[in-house]
């Protein structure tokens, strides 16, 4: 009889934590939890609900008859911690302290690595490990230089999905991600453009508030000298400008809307101005993906499109239109999150990478 590989996936999200329980790659379990507005609202700070949310997997867990002490590997998702490379990475008591403080910012996303630490410290010989966080960074040096000393570049994207599909889709040419040169765009809420290089992304674009193309609800990069206007305008709060370039830009702004595939039903249905604004996003990440070729030196072997408006075929025929002349354009719709936690907590069962340590 083969050996349980139990992995336990948290991902936790600012109104919601999904779990899933997987043996090896067979996904046994899945649940979105959600969290009422007051509920979050008895806490002061992010990490202050680790213990709520905590109770609340393992009520779960406990209802779903698995046995906790059978579990391998508790998964989080990756929060804000420092700048690391990609990887699996063991959650210790300084990376414990980092997310705890939000070393590098708040966001819900720092629960996971706290409440995996938590969970398999219950567990006889269980890891707390994290996988490809946001701040992934492997940008080489020319990519860190921004135009002004104090401002460098910096490595934040949605390295979890584009890892893992470069991977799948190396695995479906059977050749190794190591040895090849791809661009990845993830179509989200946020679109991140990545230039992956023998297995690391070199240059990106710091898709979090404020670099590259326009997205749902997002501004991209902005006309610097009128961003400069604004915020001297005496109009506007700093925290309005910070929602006016995540959160209320993009289609938001020009649209009042952030679902991409209303906006798509409105382009379809005769309304000129959606679909006006669906291909200029399409024609931005076009330039994107351009200038991750140049990256690149034009030697690409494919542009993998992933995230939600993937599945979006006028938007993606939009993108091919303008990019496949570069290389040939693929499509992974949607993103799995969990899977690919899983995925990585099972290569570190497998022995297949090693757990680097965090310092």
């Amino acid at each position: 009889m083969n050996e349980k590989k139990l992995i336990l996936a948290i991902n936790p999200g600012s109104t919601s934590t999904k779990i899933a329980v997987y043996n090896g790659t067979e996904q046994l379990f899945l649940k979105n939890i959600k969290h009422t507005s007051e509920e979050i609202a008895q806490f002061a700070k992010i990490s202050d609900q680790y213990e709520f949310r905590k109770d609340i997997i393992l009520k779960e867990i406990e209802m779903a008859d698995f046995n906790l002490q059978e579990f391998k590997v508790i998964v989080g998702r990756g929060g804000l911690v420092k700048p690391i490379s990609s990887g699996v990475w063991a959650v210790n008591e300084k990376m414990k302290q980092d997310l705890l403080i939000g070393r590098e910012g708040q966001h819900a996303s720092n629960l996971g690595g706290l409440i995996a630490l938590d969970i398999a410290q219950q567990i006889p010989n269980a890891r707390a490990i994290i996988a490809d966080p946001v701040v992934v960074d492997e940008l080489s040096d020319l990519a860190r230089v921004s135009g002004h000393p104090l401002m460098p570049r910096k490595s934040v994207f949605h390295a979890l999905n584009q890892k893992v599909i470069a991977r799948r889709y190396a695995k479906e040419v059977n050749k190794r991600y190591e040895d090849l040169n791809l661009i990845v765009v993830h179509l989200g809420g946020g679109i991140s453009v990545g230039a992956h290089s023998k297995g690391k992304v070199i240059d990106v674009n710091q898709a979090l508030d404020g670099d590259g193309p326009f997205s749902p609800e997002r501004t991209g990069s902005l006309p610097v000298n009128e961003v400069i206007k604004i915020c001297f305008s005496g109009k506007y709060s700093e925290s309005e400008i910070k929602k006016m370039v995540v959160g209320q830009g993009g289609f938001v702004a020009y649209l009042g809307t952030n679902d991409a595939y209303k906006v798509e039903c409105d382009a379809k249905d005769g309304d000129i101005k959606a679909a006006f604004y669906q291909e200029a996003m399409a024609y931005q990440v076009s330039k994107e993906i351009a200038a991750m070729a140049s990256v690149l030196k034009g030697e690409v072997e494919a542009i993998l499109l992933t995230g939600g408006i993937a599945y979006s075929k006028p938007f993606v025929d939009l993108v091919k239109e303008r990019v496949e002349f570069i290389a040939k354009v693929h499509t992974y719709p949607g993103e799995d999150e969990m899977g690919a936690l899983a995925q990585n907590a099972l290569m570190l069962i497998n022995q297949e990478v090693e757990c680097l340590e965090y310092v």
